[in-house]
């Protein structure tokens, strides 16, 4: 028997100035809920991970965080989660989501979040992993970084196959379809 997928979700630890992105985070919560998906995420309770750790809270989906001693003591923590994970570094956090995760979604971060998602989208390239690597372009969100990227492209630089990887969505609900599978 497979276990279910669990998707490592990046997000802000703001919430950003537009509703929008809240909203889409609830929503790519629920549509894991009625696919039998947990998620890992960086265990916080401020911004965009609050909104995920609450959410799967409210909707049942087991939910993990994976959060370093330092943001613990700075009381960051969720406090209602189904498991966390407390390491000392912020590598052994990624390492640990990765170990977990079956897939991973970048909802609207800053450079931490880009951090996270590009780290993984290099791990698939080299082979370490062959597990989908996703954007939800919330509002476009992601646009002006993949329109970068396509520019890199034009001047030789990144590789098709390499801008090829990534699945991007800016329905929660079509994103989950693609990397989960339907309800």
């Amino acid at each position: 028997m497979t276990e279910p997928p669990c998707l490592a979700i990046f997000c802000s630890s703001t919430l950003g100035d537009e509703p929008a992105f809240a909203d889409a985070a609830r929503a790519i919560v629920r549509g894991c809920a009625a696919r039998n998906a947990s998620i890992v995420y960086g265990g916080a309770k401020v911004g965009l991970m609050g909104v995920v750790g609450d959410e799967a809270i409210a909707s049942g989906v087991h939910v993990t965080g994976v959060i370093t001693h330092g943001l613990v003591a700075r009381e960051v923590a969720h406090g209602g989660l189904d498991r966390s994970h407390v390491v000392d570094t912020m590598h052994e956090r990624k390492t640990r989501m990765a170990e977990i995760a079956t897939a991973f979604v970048a909802l609207p971060g800053a450079i931490g979040t880009m951090e996270e998602i590009f780290e993984q989208w290099t791990w698939r390239w080299l082979g370490l992993h062959e597990k989908p690597i996703a954007f939800l372009d919330t509002d476009g969100y992601w646009s002006p970084l993949l329109d970068a990227l396509a520019g890199m492209e034009r001047r030789g630089i990144v590789r098709a196959a390499h801008r090829a990887i990534p699945i991007v969505e800016r329905d929660p609900e079509a994103l989950l379809d693609r990397i989960v599978g339907t309800r």
